[in-house]
């Protein structure tokens, strides 16, 4: 670890009831990554799990919070209203407003948390247990419903260039329609502003064997959790090879890359905050290098 990146294995996941949770909540236990100690400023994050017949009492953020599916089904209840998440749904859920979680399911829930800021020991995590709230019928994710247009669903095929048919796309209710492409990388967006989301962002990235992505940092956090295939990334100069469930984080001005060295593809979950700038979210290393480059051969030609 160093101040400006964090890199944890899934050998090493510890999963516990943070403090604060105890008299609230049970069966669920959280392995929380990235937080205050690691540096983090903007960003938390951390994966959840759920016994069936667990529970997260009622409660209120003073941050944002994302969440994505990634085994069994959750039950996401908010005042009015409750949505019921499988692997490979995802949602937001605004700063202030209430929500709790529960497992109706037969087998274990597991889903990946962002918050955004990060929550703040000194302040009680961020988090505020308040009254129940009468229930209500849980109903699937449909994102043309707009009872759940705060959640979406994303699966592999998602990500394949040649399966972008108009009835798969049609089902979307953001640019979450559009599959970036560029060297051997493909970007599909989750949770972004059309979502509800506003402090953060969340979305899919998936490398093509010998996709590569140079060295380049940006003004702003990102995480990334690990679902298929392996990645060789370097942090700082620091060199790793991310496999599946490895979860690694870079801050502000943090240089990375990411290189598939094959075979197969290698597929994250990856989150941003604050939410990208207009311009100059990137910062290639390369172009700066260039324009180095040209100065000292301009200086030289000057000295002839």
């Amino acid at each position: 670890m160093s101040p400006s990146h964090v890199v944890r294995s899934r050998a090493d996941a510890t999963y516990d009831v943070p403090p604060l949770y105890e008299p609230h909540v049970q069966g669920f236990r959280r392995w929380t990554i990235v937080d205050e100690a690691a540096g983090s400023v903007h960003a938390g994050f951390g994966l959840g799990e759920m016994d069936p017949g667990g529970r997260i009492d009622p409660h209120v953020h003073s941050f944002e919070e994302s969440l994505y599916v990634l085994e069994g089904e959750v039950v996401w209840r908010t005042p009015g209203a409750a949505v019921l998440m499988r692997p490979g749904d995802y949602g937001v859920v605004p700063v202030g407003i209430t929500h709790a979680l529960r497992n109706e399911g037969t087998t274990t829930a597991r889903w990946a948390a962002m918050s955004s800021p990060v929550p703040r020991r000194a302040h009680h995590g961020d988090t505020y247990f308040v009254p129940e709230f009468a229930d209500a019928d849980a109903v699937p994710v449909d994102p043309r419903d707009p009872r759940t247009r705060s959640f979406g669903h994303i699966d592999p095929a998602n990500m394949d260039v040649g399966n972008q048919r108009q009835e798969m796309l049609a089902v979307s209710a953001s640019m979450r329609t559009a599959l970036l492409v560029y060297s051997g990388i493909t970007v599909k967006m989750m949770v972004d502003t059309d979502l509800g989301a506003n402090l953060s962002t969340m979305f899919m990235v998936q490398y093509e064997t010998r996709g590569v992505a140079g060295p380049h940092d940006h003004p702003l956090e990102e995480t990334y959790l690990i679902l298929d295939g392996h990645v060789d990334a370097t942090f700082d100069g620091a060199q790793y090879r991310l496999e599946p469930g490895d979860v690694a984080w870079a801050g502000v001005g943090c240089v990375h890359s990411f290189t598939n060295p094959g075979p197969g593809t290698v597929r994250w979950l990856e989150t941003q905050a604050p939410q990208p700038p207009a311009r100059h979210s990137y910062r290639f290393a390369r172009d700066w290098d260039y324009l180095q480059q040209a100065l000292t051969e301009q200086t030289e030609a000057v000295r002839e």
